[in-house]
C-alpha cells in the first residue's frame, strides 16, 4: 500500500539562484536583458532568411529553423522565472511544472538534432559540392525536420508519462530555476530506478547519436579541406563550417558541464548557474555568432533594416493622407 504522505502534490518550490532579497532585482533586470535579446535576435535572423531570396538555400533553412526552436527554448524557463522574481514567489503548480518539462524537452532535443542537420549540410556542401543542390533538396530538407519534430514529441511524451508515474513529498523543493527531468526524477519519493535508467538511456541515444554524426562529419569536413590545394581555398571552405562549430561547441559543452556538475554532491546552486549557459546564453549568442561572422546574413539585415526604414515614410504618409 502507498504511503499516506506520498500524495500526488499540488505545487513544487523552485530555489532559483540566490534567497537574499537585495539581489532580486539585479537578476531580474540582467535575465530579463539576456530573453529580450535572445528573442530579437533570433526574430531578426528569422526575417532576414524569410525576406531575403538569396538566403532560401539549406544551411539558412536550418538557420531560421534553430533560430525559431532557441526562442521556444528560452521561452520554456525564463518567463517563469521572471514572474516568480517579480512577485517573490517560488511556487509552480505540478501541471505547470510537467508543462514546463515537456517542452523544455522537447525544444532542448529539437536544438541537438538542428545542430545534427546543419553538421550534415555543410558535410555535403564541402564533401560533396557538385551534388549538393539534388541531396539537400528542399522536400528532403523538410522531411528531415519533420522527423526531428516527431521523434522529439514522442521523447518528450514518454518522459512526462515517466514522471506522472512518480510520486513526490509535499513542498518538495527543486533546487533550480526551472523543472529540470533530471531533478524531477532524482526527487521522487517513490521507486524512480527505472524512470532513471530510461532517463539515461534515451539521453544517451539523442544527445549521443546526433553528437557521433556531427563529429563523423566534421571529421569528413577536415579531410576534405586538408586536400584542398590552396590556403585560400582551405580558408574559404573551413569559415562556412566555423560559426556551426562555435554553436556546438558552445551547447554541448556547457550542457556537459551541467550533467557532470550534477553527479557530485552538494553542487545544485553550481548546476544552476552552469545551466544557464546553454539554456539562456548560448540561445542569446547564435544570432551573433551566426551574424558576426556571416557576409549573406549581414547584408540581408542591412536591406531588412533599409527596407523597414523606406516604409515608415511611406506609411505616414499614407496616414496623414487619409
Amino acid at each position: 500500500m502507498r504511503p499516506a504522505n506520498l500524495t500526488r502534490v499540488s505545487d513544487f518550490l523552485l530555489l532559483g539562484f540566490s534567497e537574499e532579497p537585495e539581489l532580486q532585482p539585479l537578476i531580474f533586470g540582467l535575465f530579463l536583458s539576456m530573453y529580450l535579446v535572445t528573442v530579437l535576435g533570433n526574430l531578426l535572423i528569422i526575417l532576414a532568411t524569410i525576406s531575403d531570396a538569396r538566403l532560401h538555400t539549406p544551411m539558412y533553412f536550418f538557420i531560421s529553423h534553430l533560430s525559431f526552436i532557441d526562442i521556444c527554448f528560452t521561452s520554456t524557463t525564463v518567463p517563469k522565472m521572471l514572474v516568480n522574481l517579480r512577485t517573490e514567489s517560488k511556487t509552480i503548480t505540478y501541471e505547470g511544472c510537467l508543462t514546463q518539462m515537456y517542452f523544455f524537452v522537447l525544444f532542448g532535443v529539437l536544438d541537438i538534432f538542428l545542430l545534427a542537420l546543419m553538421s550534415y549540410d555543410r558535410f555535403v556542401a564541402i564533401c560533396h559540392p557538385l551534388h549538393y543542390m539534388v541531396i539537400m533538396n528542399p522536400q528532403l530538407c523538410a522531411l528531415l525536420v519533420l522527423v526531428c519534430w516527431v521523434i522529439s514529441e514522442l521523447n518528450s511524451l514518454l518522459q512526462c508519462l515517466m514522471v506522472l508515474h512518480l510520486t513526490f513529498c509535499p513542498e518538495i523543493p527543486i533546487p533550480h530555476f526551472f523543472c529540470d527531468l533530471n531533478q524531477l526524477v532524482q526527487l521522487a519519493c517513490s521507486d524512480n530506478f527505472i524512470p532513471t535508467l530510461v532517463l539515461y538511456l534515451l539521453s544517451a541515444l539523442l544527445a549521443g547519436g546526433p553528437l557521433a554524426g556531427i563529429l563523423y562529419s566534421y571529421s569528413k569536413i577536415i579531410a576534405s579541406i586538408r586536400r584542398i590545394s590552396s590556403a585560400q581555398g582551405k580558408y574559404k571552405a573551413f569559415s562556412t563550417c566555423a560559426s556551426h562549430l562555435s554553436v556546438v561547441s558552445l551547447f554541448f559543452c556547457t550542457a556537459l558541464g551541467v550533467y557532470m556538475s550534477s553527479a557530485l554532491p552538494h553542487n545544485s546552486h553550481t548546476s544552476s548557474i552552469v545551466s544557464v549557459m546553454y539554456t539562456v546564453v548560448t540561445p542569446m549568442l547564435n544570432p551573433f555568432i551566426y551574424s558576426l561572422r556571416n557576409r549573406d546574413i549581414k547584408g540581408a539585415l542591412r536591406r531588412l533594416f533599409a527596407m523597414m526604414v523606406l516604409k515608415r515614410p511611406f506609411v505616414l504618409g499614407l496616414k496623414l493622407c487619409s
